[in-house]
């Protein structure tokens, strides 16, 4: 059996670079956002037969699909950068296929097709079984011994993960609150994620499957259209959002992953600092590579640190006195969670 881990953290974190990174080791199947394109869906309750499973790889993902026609598409949908026979306007796009399968190939329907054969024949056996099967299967494609997956704004899903695959490893990847809060301020898609939450609060729900026409009809007039099928993008670009909420969200992803990673078995879990992955690549990247299993090849390494840009810091320094003030202050909570973590024997 291949290893598995998990990188797990808030996004805008070098969790993109980290993942071409890991793309480079001829040893390493790196799933680039598997987790944000498939998402729940794709660990369905009890036994499904192949056909069932894999339609929850290839059924499109509404919200991006939304995004994606409303003229604001992530930079993470490699897809539309070099678009197949797939579109958001018409068929919709593959979950696998926005972020996944470029990522490995430079043909992404192919190699859809040529999964489709395969899975759609697989017998019945439960969802984390089944994906047990496809990262074997996509691991012996491209002849990786270890399966590496990657998604940002992923530690709301480490729980169910450990649950589904006991036997995986989690590494806990982050950057400087303030740097990071401001990063997610300027990304459309965790702007996105604060309005959506707000729906949330307002219409007094826990989930969108939850929500009524009522709710949608008490929404103000800013909010109540990124619901339709096509919204104005400028209601996500020119939102006044506060940057303490930014700071808020991320104090809330770190201390829920420095919390997720407190409670593993010695071994199975482990940090790594974007700063510190700037500051020592190669020593960083050694030592990821030993958690992950596989060997630190010279030339991975060398590739691996030239993909990283040591400039990247400090951004959040730029801002105006007060501003960076209130980050700072929004960003505290997580900040100590880190640090109380990074204290704790493991």
């Amino acid at each position: 059996m291949r290893s598995l881990t998990f990188v797990v953290g808030t996004g805008r974190s070098g969790s993109t670079a980290l993942s071409r990174i890991l793309n480079r080791h001829p040893d390493v199947l790196s799933l680039n956002e598997f987790m944000a394109s498939v998402g729940d869906a794709s660990f369905p309750e009890g036994k499904v037969s192949g056909a069932q499973f894999w339609q929850t790889l290839y059924r499109p993902a509404p919200h991006f699909d939304r995004m994606i026609r409303s003229g604001l598409p992530l930079p993470e949908f490699l897809y539309t950068r070099r678009p197949g026979r797939y579109s958001a306007d018409t068929t919709g796009i593959p979950a696998l296929s926005l972020m996944v399968l470029p990522h490995l190939t430079d043909d992404p329907d192919a190699l859809l097709d040529e999964l489709g054969e395969a899975v759609v024949r697989w017998p019945e056996r439960t969802a984390a079984e089944h994906h047990r099967a496809l990262y074997d299967l996509l691991g012996g494609r491209f002849g990786r011994t270890a399966v590496v997956e990657r998604s940002g704004y992923s530690t709301g899903w480490a729980p169910g993960l450990r649950e589904a695959f006991p036997e995986a490893k989690f590494v806990h990847l982050f950057r400087d609150g303030p740097d990071c809060a401001l990063s997610m301020s300027r990304h459309p898609g965790y702007r996105t994620i604060l309005l959506l939450r707000e729906i949330k609060a307002r219409a007094g729900i826990d989930s969108f499957a939850d929500l009524t026409p009522d709710h949608v009809r008490a929404l103000p007039e800013d909010l109540a259209p990124l619901l339709d099928d096509r919204f104005d993008p400028a209601l996500v670009r020119d939102c006044d959002i506060p940057l303490r909420r930014f700071g808020a969200l991320w104090s809330e992803l770190v201390a829920d992953g420095t919390e997720f990673l407190a409670r593993l078995p010695a071994g199975q879990g482990t940090t790594l600092s974007y700063e510190d992955l700037l500051d020592r690549p190669e020593e960083e990247l050694t030592r990821l590579a030993g958690f992950i299993g596989v060997d630190p090849l010279p030339q991975w390494l060398d590739s691996g640190s030239a993909l990283l840009d040591p400039t990247r810091r400090g951004s959040a320094r730029r801002l105006p006195a007060p501003d960076l003030a209130e980050l700072t202050e929004s960003c505290a909570p997580g900040t100590r969670a880190l640090h109380d973590g990074r204290a704790t024997p493991r």
